[in-house]
């Protein structure tokens, strides 16, 4: 059986609805999947729901972004109970830095020098089937960039982009837990902790009580993914994969890519959410 444990809708920055979704799913011959959009479980019942129609196995997911030694990496919850109150405080609480990070960015553009009208900025509707977010799209329709690339390599050439500061993962990571969830160390060796040392985190993580990698990612080249297997073996932890796919917003993540089976997998935990 293909799966894909790793796909964001349009409830965050994937262009994706759920209908689309469970359609692509099925021409894609993916018989396993999870929404894991970022910071959000507003798609996890209609997805849920479309899955059963058609005869798809789903396990319910989040990605949520944390903040450890002042670098970003995401922690994917598997199995969770979307409903539960202390997920949904906790996805609030990122949800609500996002939004503020947004206006923290269109600010220091217009401190830069660009020419924005900022009210045009907060009276800008969304439309969320374009992937990405808000500020991005809003830009990208007054002509200042392009597309996600030249957000960053354009308009801040010359310094980072704004990002907060997220909880610390031992504030997530037994959330999930509280939720009835399995926590899993997304793409542990992509772009997002690229500047980390990989076994240096992934003994980090282990110790902060993560129960899972997501060992199979299109950002992982072969070493990386056997690093990630050796280490899961070695600590009896679960290992799981996905495409990391956008809907089409970014071009490098296709659904169903890298191709991943079942069997490849350990889910010993995970088969009790599906």
């Amino acid at each position: 059986m293909k799966v894909d444990l790793h796909i964001h809708t349009n409830a965050s920055d994937g262009r994706w609805t759920p209908e689309r979704l469970i359609a692509e799913l099925k021409n894609t011959g993916i018989g396993l999947f999870s929404v894991t959009d970022h910071d959000t479980v507003a798609n996890i019942a209609p997805a849920a729901k479309l899955a059963a129609e058609a005869g798809l196995r789903f396990i319910p997911g989040v990605e949520i972004s944390a903040t450890l030694r002042g670098r970003l990496y995401h922690i994917l919850g598997y199995g969770i109970d979307p409903e539960n109150a202390g997920l949904l405080d906790l996805l609030r609480y990122n949800d609500a830095l996002m939004v503020k990070n947004d206006d923290k960015s269109i600010k220091r553009l217009i401190e830069l020098g660009y020419e924005i009208d900022y009210s045009a900025y907060l009276a800008y509707e969304n439309d969320t089937t374009r992937g990405g977010w808000k500020a991005l799209n809003f830009l990208i329709d007054v002509g200042l960039c392009a597309d996600m690339g030249e957000f960053f390599s354009k308009l801040f050439k010359d310094e980072p982009a704004p990002y907060p500061v997220f909880p610390h993962p031992e504030a997530i990571i037994p959330t999930i837990i509280g939720a009835g969830g399995i926590p899993v160390l997304a793409h542990p060796g992509g772009s997002v902790n690229r500047n980390s040392n990989l076994e240096k985190a992934l003994a980090i993580f282990t110790e902060l009580g993560i129960e899972g990698l997501e060992s199979f990612h299109p950002e992982h080249d072969a070493e990386k993914t056997q690093t990630c297997l050796k280490w899961a073996a070695k600590n009896g932890i679960e290992i799981t994969g996905g495409s990391d796919c956008h809907g089409g917003f970014i071009a490098s993540r296709r659904l169903g890519w890298p191709d991943i089976l079942y069997d490849q997998l350990r889910m010993r935990r995970l088969v009790e959410r599906i």
